[in-house]
């Protein structure tokens, strides 16, 4: 748990403008410089978190979202037309390729949920893709990763390394709606939760005394969650990985709070994955803070909200998700009905101004000329060229 003192009792100044006043946080031995934003810059960000709901950028967005519909990444099959790609292995939202001492990660628009996918998201493998560099760019002071290249705007190259069976889920708050979130567990009296002790007379959406870890095993089908004594026993880790990984998982996450609420929002809960090197080396690997592997809320209205017992304002999927329970049965039906078109430009929009307001950059809109896997397929080639 990180322990803060504050910095000055006077704030910074420029140009006779309040900018910030500074604190320090203890992480670990080492204390690390956090700017806390003035009246004036949560007034700014309010402004640009009001884009969300309506502002010319989404306007632009969402008239590119349409015009993309029928140019979505929904499939790629690289090993067909990049000679040096060996195999391929279709996850939910990513297509990895074998191109024998690395990785071929390519993130496509594939919007999953209920263990399926849902729809084919414009621009949604981009904001990943790209979400994820940022942040491995940010942290590699936390945790080196496998990262060599970004070839195209859906590619990361990476090293291959000894995958940890394991995910790690670290958490912030008691929320959730899935059999597995933290609040049903909650709610139905579980009080020690993935080793967590929890104390009585917390309601949903609290904030936790601490941030807390609950693992999960990789399952095909469904993840499990585990204690850290049950991940040792069953050999999934050695104490020393496991130690070592739930450190910098939680540093990691730690430091991604502290990011987004520079930005207005709150990072709830996330997960990552960590393999191993062939030095050894403990590597951070998939994807990192991203809005599919990561909860964001809206941090301006979280406290006046939870107060008055309403849900967070979020920026998340679970929208279309609900959409798809109101109107078949996700998890049982064999074929699901195409989701609305206005879902899905809102939901693509929502990817956008995500990466927007963590990165403080602009998404840039790709362009249509060449089809993507052609694109995709001309620069991995030159990449993997260059590689040998």
């Amino acid at each position: 748990m990180a322990q803060c003192i504050p910095g000055l009792n006077h704030p910074k100044t420029l140009s006779g403008n309040v900018l910030s006043s500074i604190s320090y946080c203890k992480t670990g031995p080492r204390w690390i410089k956090f700017l806390t934003m003035s009246s004036q810059q949560h007034q700014s960000q309010q402004l640009s978190l009001d884009a969300l709901i309506s502002s010319n950028r989404k306007e632009e967005v969402i008239g590119a979202v349409r015009h993309s519909l029928s140019n979505c990444l929904s499939e790629t099959n690289l090993h067909l037309t990049v000679p040096a790609l060996k195999s391929k292995t279709r996850g939910k939202v990513r297509d990895v390729y074998d191109g024998g001492d690395y990785l071929v990660l390519v993130t496509t628009d594939r919007q999953s949920a209920f263990d399926r996918v849902l729809a084919s998201i414009p621009f949604k493998g981009q904001v990943l893709n790209e979400t994820s560099l940022w942040w491995f760019d940010k942290t590699q002071h936390i945790a080196p990763n496998a990262v060599v290249s970004a070839p195209d705007k859906n590619v990361t190259i990476a090293k291959k390394c000894s995958v940890f069976p394991v995910e790690f889920v670290v958490r912030g708050y008691v929320t959730g709606s899935t059999d597995t979130s933290l609040w049903t567990v909650y709610k139905n009296g579980v009080r020690n939760y993935c080793g967590n002790a929890l104390p009585d007379g917390m309601v949903k959406n609290q904030k936790l005394p601490a941030n807390i870890l609950t693992p999960t095993t990789k399952a095909a089908d469904h993840d499990v969650p585990i204690a850290p004594d049950e991940i040792v026993k069953l050999g999934l880790m050695t104490q020393a990985d496991y130690d070592e990984v739930s450190r910098k998982a939680l540093s990691l996450f730690e430091y991604g709070q502290h990011v987004a609420l520079e930005h207005g929002l709150i990072l709830v809960d996330t997960k990552y994955e960590f393999g191993k090197g062939s030095d050894g080396t403990v590597l951070l690997i998939d994807e990192v803070h991203t809005p599919d592997s990561s909860r964001y809320w809206i941090a301006n209205s979280y406290e006046e909200r939870f107060r008055n017992g309403i849900e967070p304002e979020n920026v998340d999927k679970e929208f279309l998700r609900l959409w798809f329970r109101e109107h078949c049965n996700p998890y049982e039906d064999e074929v699901l009905p195409d989701a609305p078109t206005e879902l899905v430009s809102e939901l693509a929009w929502r990817y956008v101004f995500l990466y927007e307001t963590i990165t403080n950059s602009k998404f840039e809109i790709p362009l249509m000329e060449e089809p993507i896997h052609d694109r995709i397929s001309r620069n991995v080639s030159l990449a993997l060229a260059s590689l040998q």
